[in-house]
């Protein structure tokens, strides 16, 4: 026993040296260090957060108030030198843009207030009064400002009716897309009326004249089509034809002729037509990285006119630098990114095409009056969204924004949170209702009209036999956003899945 004791000794003290003497391999499970765990779990937090069911609710909240505070405080500084040589005041005209801002506040409410369905059903209303508007500012009733006959003024109160027309073409041609979904692979179905409505609006819009609004207009034209599955052939020929259009208008008008020239070469008049264009370079040239400071910058004295209007972020990169210029354009970006995933994330078609052609629509001004602005495009007049000072474009822009927030309650799991759990804080400060989860429409003979597709656009059918191929057949149920099934029923089911482990 004793000799058997000191081998198991001998061969114990053998296994251990060689232990010592062999290398250390690293295990396959070894924890990672901690720096390169940060950016994990960063991604990981955005991740659940970003799945949360009104996520995108609060997002939208979050960039239309960040936007919406901005254009507060630039208004207050760039309207400071020209309010008191009108008005006496350095608060005559940030005065007026707090009360658009408050008229804003409630299209806001009214926007994410109404239910989707009443909106939808109202929208061939609003076309027809939106066309009438339209007609009715070419009358005497209609009030011209910088060289446009674009308003309606009773009294205090001024109208620009091109703004509503705007929200009202997108609303109605969503709807008519929508219904008319199982002939949509005929041109003439698709094209029929909402592009002659369109091209009418074009026509009215360009006879006050006001070329930057027909370019919104077009480019909401272009969203309701994409997103409704038109196919890239007639993209095509839309653009050849803006492209030639846009030549002769260009030429028919001896001011857009020079803004045309003023673009190509600001230098060659630059007291006359390239003074904006060349003023708006100067005051962000002048900014540098962190600017001047807040109303500090020297182009509101009268170096670049209506800088409170048009030419606001020449201001913002004067004032508040390179680092306030990509702020701002960090804020468009992320609202494009949370519109078009509002739009991919709801199973209502109208929904779909109504949020992608939306956000397309204030993301394109924006980048168009920015591209003016640093000398990529040329001067349209258009204005930027909730950070120009106020007026019809601002109340309509917080009413867009109101609407997206109602869209993103309409998500599938948003109707199922909102409907077991409450409102919620902001819903019971907005006294917001519960919305009705998404009901698809009855199968038709020979038909079926599902959901639209993953982007907004209709699902594909094999042979265009109204059989879908890629449905959403996920939560495509009567009553989904409610219990499915009874809790005598579950608990049976987890009864027999215990009996039989």
């Amino acid at each position: 026993m004793a000799a058997d004791r000191d081998d198991n000794a001998r061969g114990a003290g053998r296994r251990r040296r060689s232990l010592q003497r062999a290398p250390r391999r690293s295990s396959p499970r070894s924890p990672r260090p901690r720096q390169d765990r940060r950016p994990v779990v960063t991604r990981t937090a955005l991740t659940a957060w970003l799945a949360r069911p009104l996520a995108d609710f609060h997002l939208i909240l979050a960039v239309c108030g960040t936007l919406g505070a901005l254009g507060v405080v630039m208004v207050l500084s760039a309207s400071s030198v020209s309010s008191y040589d009108t008005d006496s005041s350095v608060y005559a005209l940030f005065q007026k843009h707090l009360v658009f801002v408050a008229v804003g506040l409630v299209a806001f409410w009214l926007g994410v207030r109404i239910p989707l369905p009443r909106i939808r059903a109202l929208s061939p209303a609003a076309m027809v009064v939106c066309l009438g508007l339209l007609v009715l500012v070419l009358t005497p009733l209609g009030t011209s400002f910088y060289g446009s006959q674009g308003w309606i003024v009773v009294g205090p109160l001024s109208l620009q009716p091109v703004e509503i027309a705007k929200v009202a073409l997108a609303l109605w041609g969503a709807h008519v897309l929508v219904a008319k979904y199982e002939v949509l692979h005929q041109w003439r179905h698709l094209l029929v009326p909402v592009v002659p409505a369109a091209l009418l609006m074009f026509a009215l819009v360009m006879a006050q004249p006001d070329l930057g609004g027909t370019i919104t207009l077009a480019v909401v034209l272009l969203a309701l089509l994409w997103f409704a599955g038109a196919p890239k052939l007639l993209f095509s020929l839309i653009v050849a034809g803006a492209a030639a259009g846009a030549v002769v208008l260009a030429f028919v008008a001896t001011y857009r002729e020079e803004r045309i020239v003023a673009f190509l070469d600001p230098e060659a008049d630059p007291l006359g037509s390239g003074w904006q264009s060349s003023q708006a370079l100067y005051a962000l040239a002048d900014g540098g990285l962190f600017g001047k400071g807040l109303g500090q910058g020297q182009s509101k004295w009268m170096y670049l006119p209506n800088v409170q209007h048009d030419f606001i972020f020449a201001l913002i990169g004067e004032e508040l630098g390179l680092v306030g210029c990509l702020v701002v354009l960090g804020l468009f970006g992320l609202l494009a990114f949370v519109g078009l995933r509002i739009a991919m994330r709801n199973l209502d078609p109208w929904i779909r095409i109504v949020a992608g052609t939306l956000t397309t629509w204030v993301v394109a001004q924006a980048a168009i009056n920015i591209g003016y602005v640093v000398g990529l495009l040329p001067v349209t007049g258009l204005t930027l969204p909730m950070i120009s000072y106020g007026g019809t474009s601002l109340v309509v822009t917080m009413l867009l924004f109101g609407l997206l927030a109602n869209c993103a309650r309409h998500e599938p799991e948003a109707v199922a949170a909102l409907r077991t759990q409450g409102p919620g804080k902001f819903g019971r400060l907005m006294r917001l209702p519960a919305p009705e989860p998404y009901r698809p429409p009855a199968r038709r003979r020979g038909g079926n009209r599902m959901g639209a597709g993953r982007a907004g656009r209709p699902a594909r059918r094999d042979g265009r036999n109204g059989r879908t191929v890629t449905g959403e057949r996920r939560r495509t149920a009567p009553e989904y956003g409610r219990r499915a099934t009874s809790r005598a029923t579950a608990k049976r089911a987890t009864v027999t899945r215990r009996g039989r482990r």
